[in-house]
């Protein structure tokens, strides 16, 4: 029997005992008895990272199965036929037809958030498995080597890879959509234009929450864009096409303006060489494709029908993406917004930008502005984030792409001056005409008052008229912080609400002849508002059918459209077969939705709403809980692997650590921290103590409703994987008493000195308490939740539901047992250097909080190995010192420094695991 094999055959007899002793805890005894071959020497490093390398294995091959089954069937073949039958049930009334493939079914938004958990090779061996349905391929575990660095470019790189798998997917269906035209209208099949997808990204161009990124960094990825794009229209033409030669100029010449911007610096020679060079005519300069596709169209009216195909499906993808990989998002703070108008309406600084007053002046603002010229001259020196956005949107839409929308999203937008604020920008430089300006409803405050301020906005004449200009009103929703703030449910139920008083905001405006474009902003985790059960729970869990039905009723035409975020989304396009499959699993979705159908879920608010609320109410418990904040920060941030370019939290020293503010890390590292404590608390918490006294009417309500049963499943596939034992054990590592006891009876007495340096040291840490008073409440509300779940059958139970635990309950215990032995290493590393400056309980605080990286560096500089050793010297005198009993620094380095660093590479490797196994990171 393996190691593991063996492991997991004991922590399965241990987890019988809490029958007996309820308070037993299986995890963190198998950590003990982990920790024990280990400082015994009974089991080495070496022995862990063989057993982790078969759980990385294991959670690789979970990973690919749950792709498979979400995009299942995935051969090409089976989606284009699929696809066919679709298309084909919509081919009755061509004016219909053409309205319905004219208008795209989903906008799939590409963006940057830090999820790149998996390395290149690891992503594409995952996807390649669940391409072919081979899950149990040694390939999917045949994986090694460092993980890729992480940079804003290597992003971007990635982001273009996922959207020219997904705009290659489209083509195919863009076919399938010419082909059934032809055969029912053979004489009109070319005035159809298919668009039934759009694609867009704001890989670069996100400025929330960071300030790396500069104006020449999104200018060149603009152009960089351009010109992949550009080449890749090339490659579906000859190359005696003559519209060939001249895309390959303009792709030649986009590629030299994007070098011109690439590490520009800010003197004012290089950015005016650069600006002289992009703004300059040019043969090769092309800013609209607008006469390419009217040629390729009408050629296409000349030629045969399968020439005809092809030159038509090429401009359809020209229609739709533009001088680009689709169109793009930028993305500013609403404080930075308002740091920009302050300038205008505010020189002094006393105003409250949310008073009416503040309005009276936007309003007159906007009344009288006249657009300004610019240059890039202008946008060097601008030193306004906000302002900075607008110009460098106004030199794209000038000198890049005339044609392609841009969208502005404003972050923390809680009223509507902002908005207005934004708009006054947009017509001062030029762009308004151009530009979708986009609120961000993620803040509690701004989902429970976003109807007011909907209502506001809307009522304004200026954003009417500009709302009409655009044809569309446009909104984000964000699952991220909203599901970190109020939770995931009552946040997917908020945001619902706000749909609907969108809808109703829309028509009392008479702006019902506009379509709404909401993004819905969510990410692949269950944590991060993506339904983990199916691509239909997916695409309607962020956007009900009964919030369609309310902009259906007013005759609202809806763009709706969602996220894939990161390195976790771009697995659904990582393959040619999977960005098929991806798009026709939507396809599917979206054309089955019935809109009609009377839910009991909105019928029974009596239930319903007391269900939100208490949900809420328990959310809003542990996120002002002082218990729930010291517990989910305290290991700071390391039990994750960094997982993108933009950073988690912002900078503090130790003594702040212990007083970390939930609000001093982002959203979703606050999520990944509760899958890696083992309980998804922002899902889970609340349902079973909302349901109170009547658990059997609010069983009965969900059982029946469509919305209720997507809840339901989202509560079952993240309670499948929540362990409030696991959540305990990690409390036990600071329990002075528990180290104190341990060497007790003389069973480890080799680790009787650090043990009760541990537990002195510990005596006065709150963790344990901490951690045992988070699982007290988390263990009430469990308890309950298992009552409503009893109530309601399971659709879909899931056969190796056990299994996935017992493998979590594995990495967790065995993470334990390192982390024992990183601390027992720190408190035996000798208090003293020569480089004595380090405060040896700094180091040690730094390891409690898993501050590895931090803490082995302040060690490698008090004790370097690099220095020169004493046989290196020639000298003819003798010494006698040092004397054998001086310890070397080589010997503090092996004995001590290595195994913390081995042993923490090791905690990291399983951190992925983890996230593998919950699908997806945070």
């Amino acid at each position: 029997m393996s190691k593991l094999a063996a492991v997991r055959e004991r922590l399965q007899a241990l987890h019988a005992q809490t029958a007996q002793t309820p308070l037993f805890n299986p995890v963190f005894q198998m950590g003990l008895d982990l920790s024990r071959d280990l400082e015994s020497g009974k089991a080495g490093l070496d022995s862990f990272d063989a057993m982790v390398a078969e759980l990385e294995c294991e959670s690789l091959q979970s990973r690919a199965a749950r792709l498979h089954h979400l995009l299942s069937p995935v051969t090409r073949i089976e989606n284009q036929t699929a696809f066919r039958t679709l298309v084909e049930n919509t081919a009755q009334d061509f004016s219909a037809f053409r309205a319905r493939w004219e208008q795209p079914l989903l906008h799939s938004v590409f963006t940057g958030h830090p999820t790149f958990l998996l390395s290149r090779a690891q992503s594409d061996a995952v996807a390649d498995a669940a391409s072919d349905g081979s899950i149990a391929s040694e390939n999917v575990c045949a994986i090694s080597g460092a993980r890729d660095a992480l940079t804003l470019t290597s992003e971007h790189e990635d982001v273009l890879f996922a959207m020219r798998q997904a705009g290659e997917a489209r083509d195919t269906l863009v076919g399938i959509i010419l082909d059934v035209a032809a055969q029912k209208w053979p004489d009109r099949w070319q005035e159809v234009r298919p668009l039934p997808y759009r694609l867009a990204s704001w890989v670069g161009y996100d400025m929330d929450g960071r300030t790396d990124i500069g104006w020449s960094t999104s200018l060149a990825f603009r152009l960089e864009e351009k010109a992949a794009r550009l080449a890749a229209y090339a490659t579906h033409l000859p190359e005696v096409h003559p519209v060939h030669s001249q895309l390959i100029a303009a792709a030649a010449h986009s590629r030299e303006m994007a070098a011109h911007f690439i590490d520009i610096s800010d003197s004012p020679a290089d950015v005016s060489a650069a600006a002289n060079q992009l703004t300059a005519d040019h043969p090769s300069k092309l800013l609209t494709l607008s006469p390419i596709i009217d040629a390729l169209e009408g050629e296409a009216r000349a030629a045969d029908a399968p020439q005809a195909k092809a030159l038509l499906t090429l401009a359809a993808a020209m229609r739709a993406d533009g001088l680009g990989m689709g169109w793009i998002h930028f993305r500013v703070n609403a404080s930075q917004l308002h740091n920009a108008i302050r300038r205008r309406i505010d020189p002094d600084n006393t105003l409250d930008l949310s008073s009416k007053t503040a309005l009276i002046r936007l309003r007159a603002l906007l009344a009288t502005v006249n657009p300004l010229h610019s240059n890039f001259a202008a946008l060097a020196i601008e030193n306004t984030t906000a302002l900075r956005q607008f110009l460098v949107m106004s030199q794209i839409l000038r000198h890049v792409d005339a044609d392609a929308p841009i969208r502005m999203l404003i972050a923390e937008c809680e009223d509507s001056q902002t908005v207005l604020a934004a708009l006054y920008f947009a017509k001062l430089f030029g762009v308004a005409d151009k530009i979708d300006i986009s609120p961000l409803f993620e803040t509690e405050s701004a989902l429970e008052h976003g109807g007011r301020f909907l209502d506001a906005l809307l009522a304004e004449p200026t954003y009417q008229s500009y709302a009409r200009v655009r044809g569309r009103v446009s909104i984000q929703t964000g699952f991220s912080d909203a599901g970190r703030f109020v939770g995931q449910i009552p946040a997917a139920l908020a945001i619902e609400r706000l749909h609907g008083r969108l809808a109703r905001a829309m028509a009392a405006n008479d702006l019902s002849s506009l379509a709404a474009l909401i993004f819905n902003t969510h990410g692949e985790s269950m944590g991060r508002g993506a339904h983990p059960a199916s691509m239909t729970d997916r695409l309607t869990w962020p956007m009900s059918p009964w919030a369609r039905q309310r902009f259906a009723r007013a005759g609202i035409v809806t763009e709706h459209e969602v996220s894939f975020q990161g390195g976790d989304g771009y697995l659904f396009f990582r393959t040619p077969e999977l960005a098929l499959a991806t798009l026709t699993r939507i396809a599917e979705t979206e054309l089955g939705i019935k809109i009609g159908v009377d839910d009991p879920f909105y019928a029974r608010t009596d239930l319903s709403l007391d269900f939100y609320r208490g949900i809420r109410r328990v959310q809003r418990e542990h996120l002002h809980s002082r218990t729930y904040a010291r517990a989910i920060t305290a290991f700071g941030l390391g039990l994750l692997n960094e997982t993108g370019s933009r950073k988690s939290r912002r900078q503090s020293d130790l003594a702040a650590d212990r007083e970390m503010s939930l609000r001093q890390i982002r959203a979703i590292p606050h999520n990944a921290i509760l899958q890696q404590l083992g309980y998804p608390v922002n899902v889970i918490a609340g349902a079973g103590t909302a349901a109170g006294e009547d658990v059997e009417g609010i069983a009965d309500l969900l059982k029946a409703s469509q919305r209720g049963g997507a809840l339901m499943r989202l509560l079952r596939a993240s309670n499948a994987l929540a362990s409030i034992k696991s959540v305990a054990a990690y409390g036990e590592l600071f329990n002075s008493a528990y180290w104190a006891s341990r060497p007790y009876r003389g069973t480890e007495q080799h680790l009787e000195g650090p043990c009760l340096i541990l537990a002195e040291h510990l005596t006065s840490d709150d963790r344990t308490g901490v951690f045992r008073r988070l699982a007290s409440r988390l263990r009430v509300d469990a308890v309950r939740l298992h009552r409503l779940l009893a109530l309601v059958p399971d659709e879909a139970p899931t056969l190796d539901r056990e299994e996935t635990r017992r493998s979590l309950g594995i990495l967790h215990a065995i993470r334990l047992a390192l982390m024992q032995h990183m601390f027992l290493r720190a408190v035996q590393i000798p208090a003293f250097s020569r480089s004595n400056d380090i405060s040896r309980d700094d180091v040690l605080e730094m390891i409690f909080t898993l501050r590895i990286e931090e803490a082995l560096a302040q060690l490698r500089r008090a004790y370097p190995v690099s220095a020169p050793s004493i046989d290196d010297f020639s000298v003819t005198e003798t010494t006698d010192y040092p004397d054998d009993g001086a310890q070397g620094y080589a010997a503090i380095q092996a004995n001590f420094i290595d195994p913390i660093a081995q042993a923490n590479a090791l905690c990291l490797r399983i951190s992925t695991a983890i996230a593998n196994l919950f699908g997806a990171h945070g």
